[in-house]
């Protein structure tokens, strides 16, 4: 009579920027013909983990299931979910020697995840963080990761995480008397695995932003970005080559206040699963720097399988866009509904996935391919008609969107000689911001009004507390300057940001003449 025994074992996978858990099962069936099967519509990276796991197996010493009389059928489920990755390798080696009865535990309430190398190293794997994320939401609290990813996984509190380096280490975890029944002779021994407590969040500074008193002149252009920071406000910064536009756009990175611990975990997870994580976790806004050349789905996301872009990597941090006419239009026109919604939709024959984009967007551009129209330093020397190519790139629906338009003029040659300070430092400005930040956070809280101010809703712009003499300024300037009413709401969101930095509980008419000069204007809509 033929003994079938079977097992099951928690792991996951990501989809989009969240983590899916798929039970990993395995039954085994002793004294049959050698079978060893995947099923569960794995990809050729999943099929793949016969060859791994049998192999590491072998060579840490332990039972093969590429060895003997035996049928070993390992089902993934939920089953209409494509598998992919060599995420769930670990988790089909232990759940082998369960099945076989090689080694006892409980492992109900665990999940493993890690790729087995050949000799049984672990190997770690892109997008952790969301699986250790979905895996707590799903009750599941124990969490076996490639060692190499324990402090990206150690950032989720409430869990236990346990840094694998090798096989025979988890298996020995397990059951020390398994383990040492099954084990070969010669083989080294295992390292004893050392929890570790989940919440960790590690610290950097804003150092390698220039700071705001290293750029000299500007001052006009370093209050546009300070009220673009405090607000969360779009901004374009345009002018001659040369003038300081890259910098400015850098140190406005510096000037946002670090992320929460839950914008931390959110923003991590998009860069872990995108594979470009460099340190264990974001505690910074991400700073975003696309090339002009870059395609529509490396912005916006995309792909066969949908993976996020550069609007979506720098969700709660800075897209900056340099040469920003020099995009390819496609590219530029679907930056439309993200700086509107604050989302992007991918829909492919597969399905439908959202991924956030809560970002600042910061343009540089020079107002005609020359970069010397309206400059009082040197003359344009470009054709009308060159003008008017250069300036159909950007759309009036894109223009309309960015919030802040700011001319970055040439400096005089006596300012970059002089050796002083120029204005206040990055230091300064950011407790400024952070204040402001502050103001925003609690009237939304107070009036149900979206934070921050750059997010407010058209229907709640009867709360921002707008004086009546600045009302009437408002709806005299809108007609003369005919203003959609897109643009009309941008102008009050950010008077209100202008007031919040001068400690205003009113919006006043100072504030939104100040705010009206931000407007769009020649040479970029004549």
């Amino acid at each position: 009579m033929k003994q079938p025994s079977f097992a099951r074992i928690q792991s996951a996978q990501p989809f989009g920027i969240r983590g899916t858990l798929v039970s990993v099962e395995v039954d085994v069936v002793q004294n049959s013909l050698y079978n060893f099967s995947i099923i569960g519509v794995p990809d050729k990276a999943v099929e793949e983990s016969r060859d791994r796991v049998g192999t590491a197996l072998r060579n840490s010493g332990l039972p093969s299931p590429k060895h003997g009389n035996q049928k070993t059928v390992v089902s993934l489920v939920p089953a209409e979910l494509r598998k992919e990755g060599s995420y769930y390798d670990l988790a089909i080696a232990i759940g082998f020697l369960l099945a076989c009865k090689h080694i006892s535990a409980d492992v109900s309430g665990s999940l493993v995840l890690g790729e087995l190398s050949l000799n049984g190293d672990i190997q770690p794997l892109k997008g952790v963080l969301p699986l250790v994320v979905s895996a707590k939401e799903a009750g599941i609290y124990t969490i076996y990761v490639p060692e190499k990813n324990a402090q990206e996984a150690s950032v989720v509190s409430g869990v236990t995480i346990y840094p694998i380096k090798h096989l025979r280490d988890l298996v020995a975890h397990l059951d020390l008397v398994g383990y040492n029944n099954l084990i070969e002779k010669g083989q080294p021994e295992p390292k004893t695995l050392a929890p570790t407590t989940g919440g960790v969040l590690y610290k950097k500074t804003k150092s390698h932003y220039p700071d705001l008193v290293t750029i000299k002149g500007q001052e006009s252009a370093k209050r546009a970005i300070t009220i673009a920071a405090a607000g969360g406000h779009s901004i374009a910064l345009y002018g001659p080559p040369g003038t300081g536009k890259t910098m400015l756009a850098r140190a406005f990175t510096g000037l946002l206040p670090n992320l929460t611990i839950d914008e931390s975990i959110n923003i991590t997870s998009i860069h872990s699963i995108s594979g470009t994580l460099t340190e264990p976790v974001i505690t910074e806004p991400p700073f975003r720097s696309p090339h002009h050349t870059a395609s529509y789905v490396a912005l916006v996301g995309g792909g066969a399988i949908p993976k996020p872009g550069e609007v979506t990597l720098a969700h709660h941090g800075v897209l900056f866009l340099d040469e920003f006419p020099e995009f390819d239009s496609k590219v530029l026109e679907a930056l439309r509904q993200p700086l509107e919604d604050k989302i992007v939709t991918v829909s492919r024959a597969r399905g439908t996935l959202q991924f956030p984009a809560q970002f600042i967007l910061v343009a540089a551009l020079n107002p005609c391919p020359c970069g010397f129209a309206g400059s009082r330093v040197k003359k344009c020397v470009c054709t009308e008609i060159q003008l008017k190519k250069y300036r159909k790139k950007l759309s009036g629906p894109l223009i309309d969107r960015i919030d802040l338009w700011v001319p970055v003029e040439h400096i005089e040659y006596s300012d970059l000689h002089d050796t002083t300070n120029s204005g206040t430092s990055s230091e300064i400005v950011r407790e400024k911001v952070q204040k402001v930040r502050e103001y925003s956070k609690k009237r939304s809280q107070e009036k149900s009004i979206t934070y921050p101010n750059s997010l407010i809703q058209p229907g709640q712009i009867d709360k921002i507390g707008l004086e009546e003499q600045a009302q009437k300024i408002m709806i005299s300037s809108a007609e003369k300057l005919r203003l959609s009413p897109r643009g009309y709401h941008r102008v009050l969101r950010i008077a209100r940001t202008i007031a919040d930095l001068a400690d205003s509980e009113q919006i006043l008419d100072i504030h939104i003449l100040e705010a009206l000069q931000y407007r769009p204007k020649a040479p970029i809509i004549d």
